[in-house]
């Protein structure tokens, strides 16, 4: 077994050196060999980091998209033999970046700041003030009222009914389903 299979961890953001202005022939190519080989199961996204900067010249302005970080392929896979050649042998890709031939994946802090991955946006079935369940957890089975909900939403606070009082209890947001 090979170093780079030793490292897989799942799958996690890695950047792919390529050479200046190669970025979108690298992304078509990825495309089209994942595609034609079916290597959808191991890379699942690829991302070019762009801004929109207005340019002015003289009296006109025009909107010009102009990339964050040239020559870096931003690629979401499972790093194995198999995808690190797949990457690795696409016409304008250099490496990849990391310590000698041992890719690095970015944090998660690191996707974050960079705003590669946007997160997913999902809508609660239930609000403030509603009857639900627990259904999963300590407090599983327990019925309540939800008092609170985290502005991110993923976590619930739920004034589960225990005995002859209502306690507080905190919940993740996928633990609660709202009552029938």
């Amino acid at each position: 077994m090979s170093d780079i299979n030793e490292m897989n961890v799942g799958p996690r953001w890695y950047v792919a050196h390529t050479y200046s202005g190669y970025e979108n022939n690298v992304k078509k190519s990825l495309e089209r060999l994942i595609a034609n080989r079916g290597l959808d199961d191991l890379i699942f996204d690829i991302c070019i980091p762009t801004e929109v900067v207005v340019e002015q010249n003289g009296d006109t302005q025009k909107e010009v998209e102009h990339r964050i970080f040239p020559c870096y392929v931003y690629i979401k896979m499972i790093m194995n033999d198999v995808s690190w050649h797949a990457v690795r042998n696409i016409t304008g890709v250099t490496g990849f970046v990391g310590p000698g031939s041992r890719p690095t994946p970015l944090s998660d802090e690191e996707v974050a700041a960079l705003s590669i991955e946007k997160p997913a946006e999902f809508k609660l079935a239930f609000a403030v003030g509603d009857n639900v369940t627990v259904v999963g957890g300590l407090f599983e089975g327990y019925s309540g009222t939800v008092q609170a909900i985290s502005d991110d939403q993923k976590n619930v606070t739920v004034l589960v009914k225990r005995g002859n009082r209502d306690m507080p209890v905190e919940l993740e947001a996928t633990d609660v389903k709202r009552a029938d």
